[in-house]
């Protein structure tokens, strides 16, 4: 099971935009935990978190952070995106175990990971 986070802001019609192809996501691919979080009215909960492009979506597997960015607003993307890291997930654990993603900065990495481990909690 991994959660899935999409990381938005009311402010933001792509995000707006989103909300039905995350809705899709879930149905599409049930059994994760789901959490739509608007980073200004959850600021507590996002933390750190810098967004810069939006939506932005975060994966993770008990605690660990396997895949945070922007993805482009379409279903399919989002699809691929879950599927590659749950055979990831199932085929190498322990490299899930002892790495998150490398194209983070060091500061947003730890926000991420923060994130993760609050949401596995």
């Amino acid at each position: 099971m991994l959660d899935i986070v999409c990381l938005c802001a009311a402010w933001c019609g792509t995000c707006r935009d989103y909300e039905a192809t995350f809705a899709a996501l879930q149905k599409a691919l049930p059994g994760h935990r789901y959490r739509w979080i608007d980073i200004e009215d959850e600021a507590d909960l996002a933390g750190d978190i810098d967004v810069e492009t939006f939506p932005t979506l975060m994966l993770a597997h008990r605690g660990r952070v396997l895949f945070a960015g922007p993805v482009l607003p379409r279903l399919g993307d989002a699809q691929r995106l879950v599927e590659v890291q749950l055979q990831a997930v199932a085929t190498a654990p322990d490299r899930v175990r002892s790495a998150g993603p490398a194209n983070l900065p060091v500061d947003q990495a730890q926000a991420y990971a923060e994130l993760a481990a609050r949401l596995a909690e």
